[in-house]
C-alpha cells in the first residue's frame, strides 16, 4: 500500500518538478539536467516497480499511476481561464513529457517502465485528444542533439551571422523534439529532412546570389514558421516546413550551380 500511495503522489511530480529543468534542454547541458531529475524522481520510479511487482491487477495498478498525473496536468489547464494561456500551457507540458517524463520512465529500465509509459501516453490522449505524445527515448534525444538539427536553418542564420545557440535556432530544435517527434509521423518527416537537406544546403552555397536566396527563405518559410510556433500553430508550421524543404529539393537538390 504504501509503494501505491507514493507512487500516485510521486507521478505528479514527474510534470510539477521543482526549478525549470527545459531551461536546461540544450545540447551541452541536457545531459546532466536529465540525469538530476532522474535522480530526483527515483523514489517514484522505485515504488512503482516494487508496487507492480507485488500487486495482483498490474494492468490496473499502472492505469492509475499513469491517470494520475494526466488529470493533475489537466486540472491545471482548465484551471486557466484564457484560451491562450491554455493552449501555451499544454504545449510547455507536451514539451516536457517529450523530453523529460516519458524518457525518464523509459531510463529507470523496471519491468514496469515500457508498460507505465504505453499507460501514460494513453492517458494523456484521453485527457487532451488532440496530442499525440510519443515516448522517446534519452538516446534517441540526444541523437537528435548531435545531428544538429536544421541544416537549411542553420546555413540561414550563419549567413545573418547568428550563433549556434540563437532564440530561432533554439525554438526550432525545441519544436523538434517536442511537437515534432510525438506526432505519427514525425520520426519519418525527420529523416527524410536529413536525407535532403545537407545536399540541398551545399548547391546553394555554390551559388553566387546564396544570400539573396537564404533571405527569400527567412522571409517566405522560416520566419513565419517560427512565429506559428509561437502562437501554438504547430500544424501549420510542419505543413509550411514539409513544403519548405519540398521546394528547395525542386530548385537546388539535383542541381550542382
Amino acid at each position: 500500500m504504501n509503494n501505491y500511495l507514493t507512487g500516485i503522489e510521486g507521478m505528479p511530480k514527474l510534470l510539477f518538478c521543482e526549478g525549470d529543468p527545459m531551461a536546461n534542454f540544450k545540447r551541452n547541458l541536457y545531459a546532466d539536467a536529465f540525469k538530476e531529475y532522474c535522480q530526483n524522481n527515483d523514489l517514484t520510479y522505485t515504488a512503482i516497480e516494487a508496487g507492480y511487482h507485488q500487486v495482483i491487477d498490474k494492468q490496473q495498478f499502472i492505469t492509475n499511476m499513469a491517470a494520475a498525473l494526466a488529470e493533475k496536468a489537466k486540472e491545471q489547464i482548465e484551471a486557466e481561464k484564457k484560451k491562450s494561456k491554455r493552449d501555451q500551457m499544454l504545449m510547455d507540458f507536451n514539451m516536457f513529457m517529450a523530453v523529460y517524463v516519458l524518457p525518464g520512465i523509459l531510463h529507470f529500465g523496471g519491468d514496469s517502465s515500457p508498460i507505465l509509459a504505453e499507460a501514460v501516453q494513453k492517458a494523456w490522449k484521453e485527457a487532451f485528444p488532440k496530442t499525440n505524445l510519443r515516448a522517446a527515448t534519452y538516446e534517441e534525444i540526444q541523437a537528435g542533439f548531435k545531428r544538429k538539427f536544421c541544416y537549411i536553418t542553420t546555413a540561414v542564420c550563419e549567413t545573418f551571422g547568428k550563433p549556434d545557440d540563437c532564440y530561432e535556432l533554439t525554438l526550432l530544435r525545441n519544436y523538434r523534439d517536442g511537437y515534432l517527434m510525438s506526432q505519427p509521423d514525425g520520426e519519418e518527416v525527420i529523416r527524410q529532412y536529413y536525407d535532403l537537406a545537407p545536399t540541398i544546403v551545399k548547391h546553394i552555397n555554390q551559388r553566387k546570389d546564396r544570400k539573396k536566396i537564404y533571405r527569400e527563405v527567412w522571409d517566405q518559410y522560416l520566419s513565419p514558421c517560427i512565429q506559428m510556433i509561437e502562437n501554438n500553430e504547430n500544424k501549420q508550421c510542419k505543413d509550411l516546413y514539409i513544403q519548405m524543404v519540398r521546394d528547395l529539393e525542386k530548385k537546388y537538390f539535383l542541381k550542382d550551380c
